[in-house]
């Protein structure tokens, strides 16, 4: 597309504010003009395009299928504009940089090395919220997220950073001289997992036990987990990354192993600049994820 092919900032502006508002009087209101030049923009975006934006045809205004779909890029679009803006003026240099991993990557794999990267780079104020749900990547909040999967989740970036498969363990106290051969006979011992997941009942359902996880399960945070698993209280579902010392020590056993291909941990960020700190985290937590290997 060339530059002429794009709409007057105005009427995109005037777009925007009406998407977010939901009516040409509060857009109106939110840029300072009549609603009557709201809607006069609104129909010269429309020829210019030569598409239909607005469903006109109810007593509310509403957007067609395409304004949905200039209205997501809208939104990206001003929001990068609004981070390089952010970015050239300084507005950002203070912020603390935001990192949200899940608990289990934080306690096991962040935690012990991170005081490296504050040896090299004291200046970088950080918050740090493991949490095992899903954040939102939204300018001014959120800038890394740390997820275990296979990196296809859509309006984001995604880099592998440790490539490691799920298994189940357990202490070899709890299951001695019973049956571990099967899943539907692993169903039979009491679970743990992380508060606000229920990954042993999603394991065991994907492979065909309908009833999930008979022996109970206990709920805590991701960083007891694996003590959890270790001391007996039940079987666990974890990255074998996370347990390899406890395999080879005996204190764990693994007793079933998912194989599929390019599952792992990885660096999750919104497309677009980047500010420099995260710059410099991001080079930094590859390098030692790299060093390990």
């Amino acid at each position: 597309m060339e530059w002429r092919d794009i709409p007057p900032l105005a009427a995109l502006r005037a777009f925007v504010a009406f998407n977010e508002s939901g009516s040409v009087v509060a857009a109106g209101e939110a840029l300072g003009v009549s609603h009557a030049a709201i809607s006069q923009q609104l129909r010269a975006l429309e020829e210019h395009l030569g598409v239909t934006l607005f469903d006109r045809s109810g007593r509310a205004m509403q957007l067609t299928p395409d304004g949905d779909i200039l209205a997501q890029g809208c939104a990206d679009g001003f929001a990068s504009i609004a981070r390089a803006v952010a970015l050239v003026t300084g507005a950002e240099a203070t912020r603390p940089l935001h990192i949200s991993p899940t608990p289990s990557f934080a306690a096991a794999w962040l935690m012990p090395r991170l005081a490296e990267f504050r040896a090299l780079h004291p200046e970088i104020n950080i918050v740090l919220n493991p949490t095992a749900e899903k954040v939102a990547l939204t300018p001014g909040g959120v800038d890394l997220s740390i997820r275990y999967g296979a990196g296809h989740w859509p309006g984001v970036e995604a880099t592998l950073l440790v490539e490691t498969n799920m298994v189940v363990v357990g202490a070899p106290s709890l299951f001695d001289c019973c049956d571990t051969s099967t899943p539907e006979a692993l169903s039979l011992f009491p679970w743990l997992d992380e508060v606000c997941t229920s990954e042993s009942s999603e394991w065991l359902r994907a492979r065909g036990v309908a009833e999930g996880n008979r022996g109970g399960f206990i709920q805590m945070p991701g960083n007891l987990l694996l003590d959890g698993a270790r001391d007996g209280q039940g079987l666990a579902v974890t990255v074998r990354n996370f347990v390899e010392a406890d395999i080879r020590a005996g204190r764990l056993v693994v007793l079933q192993q998912d194989d599929t291909p390019g599952m792992g941990y990885h660096l999750v960020t919104r497309p677009g600049i980047q500010r420099p700190t995260l710059r410099s985290f991001l080079k930094w937590i590859k390098k030692a994820a790299r060093d390990l290997t």
